[in-house]
């Protein structure tokens, strides 16, 4: 019997990501028959950050392998990836953020399925780096980030103002998207009130104002139908 949903594992960064994916997105995409189970990407005897492709490669390969029926997609930062990731030093020559999104997620794509073929990864594979970080996805709704972390509306219009819009709020050290969440309020955790903000925020509203995120849920989206 042919089954009228189609399952998906998300590899994710860390406890964020997988929250992130539990909480909003698996629920969101169940109702287009899209079933998510997000899965941190391991590290012995380590969960989380050190984000190298040499680390997800296995994991990506063994779902292949093991699960045939199954589609695989990523959810990890730009903020942060290890140099070792395909597309990385070309990316990093790009000063347009969908560029660079575009840049790693196709290396990344022809590298998984130079590595994987005999397991159809141009039919099961999906990749998606997000510009610059997950956080940078609780900035589409300036009024309820401001509520929700106790500050004035101006200090989020004015980062918003800066950057042009949440994909585009930068890769460094200290201005990335959790950089400056972390700067406006100390109120700010990422497993934490990072959830709680995304969910009062809403999925809607982060496609709204998010095109490569939204670009990535519109592919989620097809695969049930």
């Amino acid at each position: 019997m042919t089954s009228n949903y189609t399952e998906v594992i998300v590899l994710v960064e860390g406890p964020t990501e997988q929250l992130f994916v539990k909480k909003l997105l698996a629920p969101y995409l169940a109702g287009y028959a899209v079933y998510l189970t997000p899965i941190i990407l391991s590290k012995s005897g380590e969960k989380g950050g050190d984000v190298k492709f040499a680390r997800a490669k296995n994991d990506i390969g063994n779902h292949l392998k093991q699960q045939r029926g199954t589609w695989i997609t990523l959810l990890i930062d730009y903020y942060g990836i290890d140099s070792d990731w395909p597309g990385y030093n070309e990316s990093k020559k790009a000063a347009d953020h969908r560029a660079k999104a575009n840049i790693m997620m196709q290396a990344t794509a022809k590298k998984v399925q130079n590595l994987f073929s005999d397991y159809r990864p141009e039919t099961r594979f999906i990749p998606y780096v997000s510009m610059h970080e997950l956080e940078a996805l609780y900035f589409s709704d300036a009024a309820c980030l401001a509520e929700k972390l106790a500050v004035q509306q101006a200090e989020i219009d004015k980062i918003l103002e800066q950057c042009g819009e949440p994909e585009k709020i930068n890769d460094d050290v200290e201005t990335a998207p959790s950089k400056r969440l972390a700067k406006l309020s100390t109120r700010f955790k990422k497993t934490t009130t990072g959830i709680a903000i995304a969910e009062a925020i809403g999925i809607q509203e982060m496609r709204d104002a998010c095109p490569l995120f939204n670009d990535w849920l519109k592919t989620l989206e097809e695969l049930g139908q």
